[in-house]
């Protein structure tokens, strides 16, 4: 049978940066344990007490990334360059026999434009392709054949330059994506390499967006 504390812990992990709070040692025990008192208390089938919500909540093990601050807040300082690029359009396909093929072509059409930007990412069942939107008729000439799932325009690409070694660190994506998510920001899709990671976003937030991340550098 599931205890207090378990189900204390399930619904911690499913509320959006409870546990930092709880980490940071900044939330009413008694105010936020009246308030899930009546989801635990659907969640055991039976009445809780408030008490025993309270006691679970203090002992609740708060997960690894969220004690690392030190590590985060120095790879916060030393991100690099951050870039934009305007003006991007985002199809999404269903995965096919001649989706690569027509990627290939459509690559081959592109190769020498260095400035163009393009990123593509394949799914199990359905692929991404984000490019500027002065290719559209490309795309629409090279991807004719293949059933679109999606389109998207009036996008912006946030580049940022990691720090090396930035795959040592557990919860730095999540410092930037949360500080986004605070702000309202919300992610179109995103396209990472080793170290650089892009964030597409809605072109109406884009400086907002680039602010929150320019401002983690400045304020760690």
């Amino acid at each position: 049978m599931k205890t207090v504390a378990q189900a204390v812990g399930e619904v911690v992990k499913g509320q959006h940066f409870l546990e930092e709070a709880l980490a940071r040692g900044i939330v009413n025990y008694s105010a936020l344990a009246s308030d899930l008192q009546p989801k635990i208390s659907d969640l055991l089938r039976k009445p809780v007490k408030t008490g025993a919500i309270m006691m679970a909540l203090r002992r609740y093990p708060i997960p690894p990334h969220i004690h690392q601050s030190g590590q985060i807040k120095n790879s916060l300082r030393l991100l690099g360059d951050i870039t934009l690029k305007s003006d991007i359009v985002a199809y999404t396909f269903e995965n096919s026999a001649t989706l690569i093929p027509s990627q290939v072509k459509l690559l081959d059409k592109i190769n020498h434009r260095e400035q163009l930007f393009y990123a593509f990412t394949r799914g199990i069942t359905e692929s991404n392709l984000m490019i500027s939107g002065a290719q559209k008729d490309l795309v629409s000439s090279y991807f004719k054949r293949e059933r679109q799932m999606h389109f998207r325009a009036k996008l912006s690409a946030i580049s940022v330059k990691l720090p090396q070694d930035n795959y040592k660190i557990t919860g730095l994506y999540y410092q930037i994506f949360k500080d986004l998510a605070w702000n309202g920001i919300a992610v179109y899709d995103v396209v990472s390499t080793t170290n650089e990671f892009i964030a597409l976003v809605d072109d109406a937030l884009v400086e907002k967006a680039f602010t929150v991340i320019k401002r983690l550098k400045s304020n760690h």
